[in-house]
């Protein structure tokens, strides 16, 4: 019988464990729908942050839990960087609230970053449009066998 090195990724059936657990996935979509909760209605004492929509658009847990990465916007504004630090201040808070809505034995430390995927969401689609791409898609190869 053929003994699996121990560096080989693949679990018990054989499948490929490269993407988040099932665990992983859960645990990110709550800490997800409780930081959006809190941001919907919580005022915050960091003046940075008096009057700022934020919007949690996804959340990454790692495969210990201990680390969440949360993606924000502000939807129709750009300027989320100068509201990460801010953000940065409130992470025990937010965690506070993790842990009372939670129940996990340890609560992420939470990492913001900013939600860059509708803007390149956005490239993408001028791109696609642009007349050189345009033309390209309306070719037709079959045409060019014929002559």
């Amino acid at each position: 019988m053929k003994k699996r090195p121990s560096f080989d990724l693949l679990g018990p059936a054989g499948e490929s464990s490269v993407g988040p657990s099932t665990r992983q996935l859960r645990v990110a979509e709550e800490v997800r729908h409780v930081l959006a909760e809190v941001f919907a209605r919580t005022e915050f004492r960091d003046p940075e942050l008096y009057g700022v929509t934020v919007t949690v658009t996804e959340v990454r847990v790692s495969p210990d839990l201990r680390h969440a990465t949360v993606f924000v916007t502000r939807l129709g504004r750009d300027d989320i960087e100068a509201v990460l630090p801010a953000l940065k201040r409130v992470a025990s808070f937010l965690r506070k609230r993790l842990s009372s809505a939670l129940r996990l034995r340890t609560v992420p430390e939470l990492h913001f970053q900013p939600d860059t995927s509708l803007e390149h969401a956005m490239e993408v689609e001028n791109i696609l449009r642009s007349p050189e791409v345009q033309r390209d898609l309306r070719h037709d190869p079959a045409s060019d066998d014929m002559d």
